[in-house]
């Protein structure tokens, strides 16, 4: 079993930067590749970001490449996502999720998720 736990929420101006954090524990997580979503109110969960755990390689939804940047921490187990250049329509609840194999962008495909964590970026 994987406990994922997020972080790093908050309201933020347009224009601005957050930093969301996912933390891993349970099994290791070494092979576990890590995607991001967010869910708006009335809206379904979309993808945001995903990386391979063991090569590191990324992959970004279109609406966020260029200003969100995923990475990783193999010693601390942890995830993180670079919000920068933040706009209203970024608003959302945040999740973390992890299962093995290929990144891939379906929700229903991931094993394991967070609680999430409230982004709001006011304009």
């Amino acid at each position: 079993q994987v406990q994922l736990v997020e972080s790093g929420g908050g309201l933020v101006q347009a224009g601005g930067s957050l930093r969301l954090s996912c933390a891993a524990s349970g099994r290791t997580f070494s092979r576990y590749n890590v995607g991001w979503f967010r869910q708006a109110p009335g809206n379904e969960r979309e993808f945001v970001a995903a990386i391979n755990w063991s090569r590191g390689s990324t992959y970004y939804a279109n609406s966020v490449k260029g200003r969100f940047t995923i990475s990783r921490d193999n010693a601390k187990n942890t995830v993180y996502l670079q919000m920068n250049s933040l706009k209203p329509e970024d608003t959302a609840t945040y999740y973390c999720a992890g299962r093995t194999g290929d990144l891939v962008v379906t929700p229903t495909l991931y094993d394991y998720w967070g609680q999430g964590t409230q982004v709001t970026v006011s304009s």
